[in-house]
């Protein structure tokens, strides 16, 4: 009795399914990634000197008090949401939006006033903002 002997058949891999899945998963990547998108804003940060620097004549100043309200000028905001702050700043300046702002806030202000504020400003159309800041008292403790 004779047993016959299997040729051996070629080995090969379907690589077809492995691209479909290759691509199923680039899809996925390329839909759900997100663009981040840069401001428009542009944000003069404090310098280090001893020097004050002059204030413009015509700068509209915005203050943000330790509790959060807001003051455009030395008139007080009524409401502590972005849409009174943006009704106020339009009441003061108009439509001038290349005027220069000065935005002054406490030390102990919650950050979120402050982004609420520059958020405001920017979606208004202002694009010059300066960020007031005090020289630190010699002989004062950080707390």
């Amino acid at each position: 009795m004779r047993i016959a002997r299997r040729s051996q058949d070629d080995f090969e891999i379907n690589v077809v399914s492995l691209i479909d899945v290759l691509l199923t998963l680039l899809m996925f990547f390329v839909l759900t990634t997100t663009f981040v998108q840069q401001g428009h804003l542009k944000v003069q940060l404090p310098q280090a000197s001893d020097q004050p620097q002059p204030v413009a004549n015509n700068a509209l100043v915005l203050i943000v008090d330790r509790s959060g309200h807001f003051y455009v000028g030395n008139n007080q905001v009524l409401g502590t949401d972005e849409d009174a702050l943006k009704k106020a700043i339009r009441a003061i300046a108009g439509e001038d939006t290349s005027r220069p702002v000065l935005l002054r806030a406490d030390g102990m202000t919650p950050h979120q006033s402050v982004v609420t504020a520059m958020d405001a400003l920017g979606q208004l159309g202002f694009s010059r903002l300066s960020i007031a800041t005090t020289p630190q008292q010699q002989g004062a403790s950080a707390q």
